[in-house]
């Protein structure tokens, strides 16, 4: 057997998370039948980790095992899964790995992007929050930049999840504010549940007056989900990057 990487895209409004579903369509469920169908064996597609229900990917990295050699930057290939597939999926390039390769287990860092509309747009509304607000920016990057101070995030977490800690490792967190774009990017070796949209929640509470810089580092400390802001919108929520100790393009 061969193993591969995949690269690819995906609008996930249609879509409940990446992960396989019993009763409802997700988007690996989808790129497998699509490789399977076109390879013509059972391909199972390994996804870098879960995203949920609505949000979306660029760059997102999958990894399978085939039979077939020689499926490296098959351009006829991927020309015919990207007809297979739904336009909200796009495949951008298949790579051959060395057979210990893994597509969740080997990334190093994952990287969020939250992206908030400062006025009424009729053509990005669908994957951009709209909030006309008024917002402490530099208090919320303050409040981002103690997010460093811990590793314990179960505040942030949805409850009775299945992992076995809490603990994550975040390397940048930071708000920018581009013309009428407002963006909070966040990278860490892992991600909890539900876990970008519960920060992102939360800060917006310290941007708007509801909760000091003192609250915020106790609401991270009290481990407890209920102490922590409302989870936001998941359709201006991407996972961007994910990064590996080799190259994967």
């Amino acid at each position: 057997m061969y193993r591969y990487f995949v690269i690819l895209d995906y609008n996930g409004s249609a879509f409940h998370g990446w992960q396989y579903q019993p009763n409802a369509t997700s988007v690996q469920e989808v790129v497998e039948k699509a490789f399977s169908t076109l390879l013509k064996e059972s391909t199972a597609i390994t996804g870098c980790g879960r995203t949920d229900t609505g949000v979306h990917a660029i760059n997102y990295v999958a990894h399978f095992d085939s039979s077939h050699s020689g499926l490296q930057g098959n351009v006829n290939l991927i020309y015919k899964l990207n007809r297979f597939l739904p336009r909200e999926i796009a495949l951008r390039s298949i790579k051959f790995m060395h057979p210990e390769a893994h597509s969740r287990f080997d990334a190093t860092s994952r990287t969020y992007r939250y992206y908030i509309s400062r006025k009424k747009d009729p053509f990005y509304h669908a994957m951009r929050l709209n909030f006309l607000g008024a917002l402490d920016i530099s208090l919320m990057n303050r409040a981002a930049q103690e997010l460093f101070n811990y590793t314990d995030f179960t505040s942030f977490s949805k409850v009775d999840t299945d992992v076995k800690t809490n603990n994550c490792k975040i390397m940048e967190a930071y708000w920018t504010e581009t013309g009428d774009q407002l963006v909070f990017t966040i990278k860490a070796d892992r991600f909890l549940r539900n876990m970008v949209r519960a920060i992102v929640g939360t800060l917006f509470e310290v941007g708007l007056g509801k909760i000091s810089m003192e609250e915020f580092c106790q609401i991270i400390e009290a481990k407890d989900r209920c102490q922590a802001g409302h989870s936001m919108l998941a359709n201006a929520l991407f996972l961007e990057k994910v990064e590996y100790p080799y190259p994967i393009v």
